[in-house]
């Protein structure tokens, strides 16, 4: 005899695997890790940083 299965918690399952695999491909696609986001951060500030430092326009020229 085949086994009873309640249909709505089967289809709320394969809603959430679909799901899981479209999230997996949009991380390969789109995704950058936390710590890479923030190493590209700290290399623009520090970029930054270094032109302002070196700025050569005086306040009485402008």
């Amino acid at each position: 005899m085949a086994e009873i299965l309640n249909l709505r918690l089967e289809r709320k399952r394969k809603q959430r695997e679909k799901d899981q695999v479209a999230a997996a491909s949009n991380r390969a696609v789109h995704g950058r890790t936390k710590a890479e986001k923030q190493s590209v951060q700290a290399e623009h500030e520090a970029k930054d940083r270094f032109l302002d430092g070196h700025r050569r326009i005086k306040s009485d020229e402008e």
